[in-house]
């Protein structure tokens, strides 16, 4: 596969190897956990005084930001493999961009996790080392389905979002602001992934996209 080299914001030149290793530090750092540099936006929820939740709902709060959490840390490894294996510089910077932005994402609802009392996935390292491999696979594919894969996973997160929206208490104000930025986000990067030439996914990788996710939120949701 031959990849071209590219060049990093401080005009450093790198080539297929360089960004394999830079690849897999991130991919250990990911598993890790250690923090990495997000975007300067602030915290969606800033401002929003904490409402008074019975236990029911705190924990229903908790347990579908711990989902959104367990998401945000697939969603990094997702970015970083396809950004590794695209072929374009376009697709790669754009890969890099969203991937910045999901870092808000994970360090928001870790930051809400912590609010309500609650803990993230214990099974972190395994989603994260498991969408870097299917990140991989879908950047290896080409970019056009890259693209296509990243459009058609912005658009189950944003059902999956819309789901929380619906059954998270009306008077958790604060995990709802996180959530409404966070479909905005994810909306936004679908489309532009079809802006650039995805291509629309055959159905059966969809259905299977579909189980797999379905898998994480409902075991992300206790463990």
């Amino acid at each position: 596969m031959n990849y071209t080299s590219s060049l990093d914001p401080a005009g450093r030149r790198y080539d297929a190897l360089d960004r394999l290793i830079i690849g897999l530090d991130r991919a250990l750092a990911g598993v890790q956990r250690r923090p990495r540099q997000g975007t300067p936006r602030p915290y969606p929820c800033e401002g929003i005084p904490e409402a008074a939740l019975d236990p029911r709902e705190r924990r229903r709060s908790e347990g579908f930001m711990r989902v959104n959490h367990a998401g945000e840390v697939a969603a990094q490894a997702l970015y970083e493999a396809q950004g590794l294996t695209a072929r374009s510089e376009e697709v790669r910077r754009a890969m890099e961009q969203a991937a910045a932005e999901e870092q808000d994402h994970l360090d928001w609802c870790r930051r809400r996790v912590e609010e309500l009392g609650g803990r993230t996935s214990r099974l972190d390292p395994f989603w994260y080392l498991g969408s870097f491999a299917i990140g991989t696979l879908a950047g290896a594919a080409g970019d056009r389905w890259s693209l296509g894969f990243v459009a058609e996973t912005e658009r189950q997160v944003t059902r999956h979002l819309d789901g929380h929206l619906e059954r998270i208490a009306a008077a958790d104000e604060r995990s709802r602001a996180i959530i409404r930025q966070m479909r905005e986000d994810e909306i936004r990067h679908g489309t532009s992934a079809m802006d650039r030439g995805g291509r629309e996914l055959p159905k059966p990788v969809r259905v299977l996209m579909t189980l797999c996710a379905k898998v994480m939120t409902t075991t992300a949701y206790w463990v």
